[in-house]
């Protein structure tokens, strides 16, 4: 069974003057087009291609990679938009078609949504949709604390970001839990930081606690090698002056400090910390 919208392995068939046909099923071979077949691919051969619906609605083949494929939730771009809905870029020579009943907001030329895709019942079609709500996982979560996940940034609101966590759950993410500059399309590692009995999923962009402060040791002691041995940010330095250089708390930075000068790696001035040894 050819899956639609996802990557199969199939045998070559034939070759063509258009391409080689791969092995399909009761819908027939599935034409590969000259440039995307690998160089000395024989008959018999099995290749890894991405099955999608050309101009014509016929199943076609490529080696290229979508940036999504069916099940998966991304950010992509709108490239063009008529009386029927948008067309989104994926990567592919074929944009993906994101029907009007679809979207949240009428989808404007080059503005970025966060989509979801699958294939349509009633007409065989890749589509895409920015309702993504109603394709979130509502089964609790199998999550403990501290577990780390994949994130990918949905949207803004007052309290944080909404996350998509591991391309299956809802989740929030605190305004008080970045440390960076995020963005819609973001992707990302996370740590879960709750489970709430309702099902709402809180998540953190750092681990917690002494695992964090030790991974981050690391960090700043590459960071004193890297410069002369030596970081003017101390004790009394800025909270936002330590998350603007190095995306962490200064409680996570005063940890580090402490674990580094522990360890006799580092001493401790009124400026900042150096290297014991440079």
């Amino acid at each position: 069974m050819i899956r639609l919208g996802d990557y199969n392995t199939l045998k070559v068939a034939r070759r063509a003057p258009m391409g080689i046909y791969l092995e399909g099923d009761e819908g027939g071979d599935i034409l590969l087009p000259a440039a995307d077949v690998p160089a000395g691919s024989q008959i018999g051969d099995e290749i890894e291609v991405f099955i999608y619906l050309d101009q014509e609605e016929r199943r076609i083949a490529t080696t290229a990679r979508p940036l999504v494929k069916v099940g998966e939730f991304g950010c992509l771009e709108v490239s063009w938009v008529n009386r029927f809905g948008a067309f989104l870029k994926w990567g592919l020579m074929k944009d993906l078609f994101c029907p009007f009943r679809e979207q949240k907001k009428r989808m404007q030329k080059g503005e970025k949504h966060i989509v979801y895709v699958y294939v349509d019942e009633e007409s065989y079609r890749l589509v895409a949709t920015a309702k993504v709500d109603r394709f979130l996982e509502k089964d609790p979560a199998p999550y403990r604390r501290g577990d780390e996940v994949d994130l990918l940034v949905w949207q803004k609101t007052d309290l944080g970001f909404k996350v998509i966590i591991d391309n299956r759950y809802g989740g929030l993410l605190y305004d008080d839990q970045i440390f960076r500059q995020l963005h819609t399309g973001d992707r990302l590692k996370g740590y879960i930081q709750t489970v709430r009995e309702d099902g709402k999923i809180d998540v953190g962009l750092q681990q917690e606690g002494y695992r964090h402060a030790v991974a981050f040791a690391a960090t700043l002691l590459d960071y004193l090698k890297a410069h002369d041995g030596y970081c003017d940010l101390g004790d009394k330095s800025d909270a936002e002056e330590i998350k603007q250089r190095f995306q962490v708390s200064k409680k996570t930075y005063k940890k580090a400090v402490g674990d580094l000068y522990r360890q006799r790696l580092i001493v401790l001035d009124d400026t900042g910390i150096r290297l014991v040894n440079p």
